[in-house]
């Protein structure tokens, strides 16, 4: 598994064509609410695997290898960490949130705080598999609400896998909402889109 680093957009991440380019054709049009997301690598071939096994097979100690892909990110100015939350049907289907192990472990790692309740999914929605972008910002345009005290804080929000940002993107509405000064994304995998 490698890190990418070849040009991706300043702001969403997205793997770019050219780094002649700063910013994709989306972020331009409309900037996502959070500053910047960030990476490990590309959702295909074997952390695609991986992932997969985390998330779907239930294997729960790939939480902390995956965590340590993650290490690479500075967390300068950060004061917190708080995941993307499951809909409690999607707890009890999954059995246990692979964000919040991630968050958990990359917590450890950092020697950051992790808020664990900093956000709540209070609607179940359907898989956002097979969805385009616009359809995927619908499904959770109301899905989430922050929980957690996180006036004045910058907040990094940690998810899995992050393919057009819309849940990411919505989770850092409601932090912003609840006066968060400013939400950072990190993930293990970005999907490219191309």
């Amino acid at each position: 598994m490698e890190h990418y680093a070849g040009p991706s957009c300043s702001i969403c991440g997205i793997p770019l064509v050219s780094s002649c380019a700063d910013r994709c054709r989306t972020c331009l049009k409309s900037p996502p609410v959070f500053r910047r997301a960030s990476f490990f690598g590309l959702y295909d071939a074997t952390l695609a695997s991986v992932v997969h096994h985390y998330k779907f097979l239930g294997i729960r100690r790939l939480s902390k290898p995956l965590a340590d892909l993650l290490m690479f990110y500075d967390t300068t100015g950060i004061d917190a960490l708080i995941s993307v939350p499951l809909s409690p049907r999607g707890l009890q289907d999954r059995g246990f949130n692979q964000a919040l192990l991630l968050a958990a472990a990359l917590s450890r790692g950092k020697r950051l705080p992790l808020i664990i309740d900093g956000l709540r999914k209070v609607a179940d929605t359907p898989p956002q598999v097979g969805l385009s972008a616009k359809e995927r910002a619908a499904n959770v345009k109301k899905a989430f609400v922050c929980t957690g005290k996180v006036s004045g804080m910058n907040i990094l929000l940690i998810d899995d896998v992050m393919t057009t940002g819309a849940t990411v993107n919505a989770c850092a509405q409601q932090l912003r909402r609840s006066g968060a000064r400013s939400i950072n994304v990190l993930t293990v995998a970005r999907a490219s889109l191309l």
